[in-house]
């Protein structure tokens, strides 16, 4: 995608865990953002400068990126003023959400009567639209998973990427969300594809490639959420990973916003992803665990992880706090780990 960078980040009035978005992008691409937008309620800052979308416009913002992603990816009906203000100040605008932007009849109209352009990341590519064949290729594939949604599958698979590069490994990150897509400026939204072709698009992203280049492919959902399980079996299969790395929030005992469902224990999740990644790859091995350690303190996250590491025989760290450089080690020194838990 061309995208109308820079932006001005839209947080409405989410919380942090729905402005995933917004904190993706401007971690991974703080050249993109000019500043922040939110309305009352709102419980995420960025460290941005406040601005209306016409002080964003004189500071060069070219559009306005809804930095939200909601459960069932919504737009509200209250946030239809600020996407219409900011096609008014001239800002093209750019949204990852379900509800397509030109579904709403006023934003449609404004922006066709002022020639703004409305970017969707969601918007499937009918090229992706191919049916799984399950057939081996050439190259090398590392799959993020998760034991929940939102616990730092795409910071993994970035931080992992930039890792791999820095030592000269042939490598690229393949997105497969819309933060991932606005951060790397092209991917596959795999929860917009049509579930019979999810397998088969996770083929066409990461296609055959070199024996030695590595695709590090973002992961979505969990195997363990009772709504978003089916997208990751998707990519497991798809993917055909060479290489897992398990994702976990080091707070989180349930599954978010699902009480009753509590998060596994990583020994499950790396077992439970090994077992149905082998349909496709009979030799995929665990690597590594990444652990959104945020809301621990310095010396809770790194006993946690020690404590992770010593069960678990594997690398665990956060990509955030330190380098995921034991991860990489472990991905290219050979097998870490081929058997469960």
């Amino acid at each position: 995608m061309d995208l109308p960078y820079p932006c001005l980040m839209f947080l409405a009035d989410v919380d942090r865990v729905s402005a995933k978005t917004a904190l993706g992008v401007a971690y991974w691409r703080p050249d993109a953002c000019v500043g922040q937008l939110r309305l009352k309620g709102s419980e995420v800052d960025l460290g941005l400068a406040d601005m209306s979308p016409a002080a964003a416009k004189a500071a060069g913002a070219r559009s306005l990126l809804i930095g939200v992603a909601n459960a069932g990816g919504f737009i509200p009906s209250h946030w239809e003023d600020v996407l219409v203000e900011a096609l008014e100040a001239g800002l093209d605008l750019v949204s990852g959400l379900h509800t397509r932007l030109a579904s709403l009849p006023r934003v449609r109209e404004t922006a066709e009567r002022l020639g703004r352009r409305l970017f969707e990341a969601r918007e499937a590519d009918p090229r992706f639209n191919v049916v799984a064949e399950g057939v081996k290729r050439t190259g090398q594939r590392l799959l993020t998973v998760g034991t929940d949604c939102a616990v730092g599958k795409m910071y993994a698979a970035l931080a992992l990427t930039k890792e791999l590069k820095a030592r000269g490994v042939n490598a690229d990150f393949r997105a497969t969300g819309q933060t991932g897509i606005f951060i790397a400026g092209s991917g596959a939204p795999i929860d917009a594809i049509v579930s019979d072709f999810v397998a088969g698009a996770a083929e066409a992203l990461s296609p055959s490639a070199a024996v030695d280049h590595w695709d590090v492919i973002e992961g979505q959902g969990s195997l363990f959420h009772p709504a978003y399980a089916g997208v990751t079996l998707g990519l497991l299969h798809g993917s055909q990973p060479d290489a897992i790395v398990v994702c976990h929030d080091a707070t989180r005992t349930a599954i978010d916003g699902l009480e009753r469902f509590p998060t596994p224990s990583l020994a499950e999740a790396i077992d439970l992803n090994l077992r149905l990644a082998r349909l496709t790859n009979p030799a995929v091995r665990a690597v590594g665990v990444s652990v959104n350690t945020s809301r621990l303190s310095p010396e809770a996250a790194a006993a946690y992880l020690n404590d992770a590491a010593e069960q678990l025989g594997l690398p665990c760290c956060d990509p955030v706090r330190a380098s995921v450089a034991p991860i990489v080690d472990a991905l290219l020194g050979g097998p870490a780990r081929r058997d469960a838990a």
